[in-house]
């Protein structure tokens, strides 16, 4: 692995155009924009790249059932995708195309480069293609005669054409040597352990062009053949960043940035971006990201995968519509595991954020605000050092270099659950001190302005933490507790650090951030 300091590149998969995106696909990408975020406060250079991946037999299908020619069917299905991203506030730093001229341009060159070097050679394939994946299998691999992709069962077809192919087996030992000699490479463990159980069964070269349609990116010599998807859409991930490119600065990019800290992809694409893309990079002399992490599935209620395939998909901008962008980024962020596969359901949204949302954060905004009006005149008062209480400091400092340990290591879920002491911890220290009693007591004066600056600051400090999660929300809170600057664009050792909130300061109390949601209205199951 490389020395690559002060930078972080993270990147999603590319989504296939070949329909609308469900809430599985916004997992990927919330979980990579929070890192993201949390990456550029932390004061690294941050490159997020996402995107589309538009050629193939698929889409080619598609678009004539459709009427349409591929192109304006690919650019139909892009325009609804960047909405949905920006619905969601993604702050990508790039989105590519892989009908880019850009792109294509990086993967005509990388082809020739393979061809020169003897990494791909022309021979003739035979075997069992499934279309909708578009991954040729072979017969052993086939359950029941049918696509082994328990997402997909679908029928195979026995096909047989020309092809080149790429040696992978030329570089399999020198892969398993690598993820030996890095077990953070490939996460989490039990993805690693599958992909080195794949390949020590013996890699067979694979098929990297196709002759059987047409929509794709053309062998530059040999016109007949396109390049097979896989390396197409594989070389988004270096061509994004100008590697190869003509592009005034392409190079500068691709040597600050490359390469990645971590790919996001889901389990069903690992062995791709665990074997093939590792062995491309082999083959083009260059560094290995420092990690791909697979993580699980979005289920339904029956455990099964969600896909359009079997019409249990839910659509995130539904979601976001009904319940609010931030709810929608939180429940997926904390309520899925960022490694397994998780349930979802509406009704444990639902129950996640009247829970975090609204009772424990909302509440304790609303119940502070309200006592800064009624006691204090709505100013943040001047906390006494006779009346000094570190119980919210000393808890703050432990909260910090915890979420960073768990963002580091990708443990969101641990990090939003570590993030959530301070509000708990807030609620209860209301309890413990009244403030109430102590505005009856003029000798208790000092204490209450204490108690309350330290409500607030805590609330500010949460605030603060929440931007990579919930960036509206922090605004909001931001904006309540009578602070200008805007939290996304603190540092975040001065967004983290205690006594930031400034006695003087007016507040502005809100609307609820989260008011609570009746389930059963919600739910549609209403009398």
């Amino acid at each position: 692995m490389t020395a690559k300091t002060g930078t972080y590149y993270v990147t999603t998969p590319i989504y296939y155009a070949s329909g609308d995106l469900h809430i599985g696909h916004a997992y990927s990408t919330v979980a990579a924009d929070a890192l993201a975020r949390f990456n550029r406060l932390r004061g690294r250079s941050t490159f997020f790249l996402t995107g589309a991946d538009e050629h193939g037999q698929k889409v080619e299908r598609q678009a004539q059932a459709a009427g349409k020619d591929p192109q304006t069917y690919v650019d139909e299905v892009v325009a609804q995708i960047v909405q949905l991203w920006e619905r969601l506030n993604i702050s990508y730093d790039d989105f590519l195309r892989t009908t880019e001229p850009r792109h294509t341009r990086v993967v005509q060159k990388i082809f020739e480069r393979f061809l020169s070097q003897g990494d791909v050679y022309k021979s003739e394939y035979e075997g069992w293609y499934c279309t909708p994946c578009e991954t040729f299998w072979l017969e052993r691999q086939l359950v029941a005669g049918r696509c082994p992709n328990p997402e997909c069962d679908r029928e195979v077809q026995l096909l047989k054409e020309e092809s080149y192919f790429l040696r992978l087996s030329k570089y399999a030992e020198r892969l398993l040597e690598h993820i030996a000699n890095y077990p953070d490479f490939i996460q989490p463990a039990s993805r690693r352990n599958e992909m080195v159980n794949f390949v020590s069964q013996g890699l067979e070269d694979v098929c990297v062009t196709r002759t059987t349609f047409r929509w794709g990116i053309p062998v530059p010599w040999d016109g007949k053949h396109v390049v097979y998807v896989w390396v197409d859409a594989l070389s988004n991930y270096i061509s994004a960043l100008g590697y190869l490119s003509d592009e005034p600065g392409g190079d500068e990019r691709f040597r600050t940035f490359w390469p990645a800290d971590v790919h996001i992809v889901g389990k069903e694409i690992m062995r791709f971006h665990a074997i093939i893309w590792p062995i491309m990079l082999m083959a083009l002399g260059l560094p290995l990201p420092e990690r791909v992490f697979g993580h699980g599935w979005l289920t339904g209620a029956d455990g099964g995968k969600m896909s359009k395939s079997k019409g249990n998909v839910v659509d995130p901008m539904v979601l976001a519509d009904k319940y609010g962008v931030d709810a929608v980024r939180y429940f997926l962020l904390r309520d899925m595991p960022f490694g397994p596969d998780g349930r979802y359901s509406e009704a444990a949204l639902i129950d996640r954020t009247n829970v975090d949302l609204a009772n424990d954060l909302g509440n304790l905004l609303n119940r502070t605000l309200t006592m800064v009006e009624k006691y204090c005149g709505g100013v943040v008062p001047e906390p006494r050092p006779d009346a000094a209480d570190r119980a919210m400091e000393r808890l703050l400092g432990e909260v910090v270099p915890a979420v960073e340990k768990a963002m580091d290591e990708l443990r969101i879920p641990v990090a939003l659950e570590t993030i959530w002491r301070l509000p708990g911890l807030g609620n209860r220290y209301i309890e413990d001190n009244a403030p109430w009693n102590l505005a009856k007591d003029p000798a208790s004066r000092a204490r209450l302005d204490t108690v309350l600056y330290n409500l607030l600051e805590t609330l500010r400090a949460t605030a603060a933490l929440l931007v990579p999660f919930l960036p509206e929300t922090a605004v909001r809170i931001w904006g309540q507790l009578g602070l200008e600057a805007d939290p996304r664009r603190i540092a975040w050792a001065d967004l983290a650090r205690w006594g930031q909130s400034t006695p003087g300061t007016r507040t502005r109390k809100g609307p609820a951030l989260f008011p609570r949601i009746d389930p059963a209205v919600a739910l549609g199951s209403e009398e």
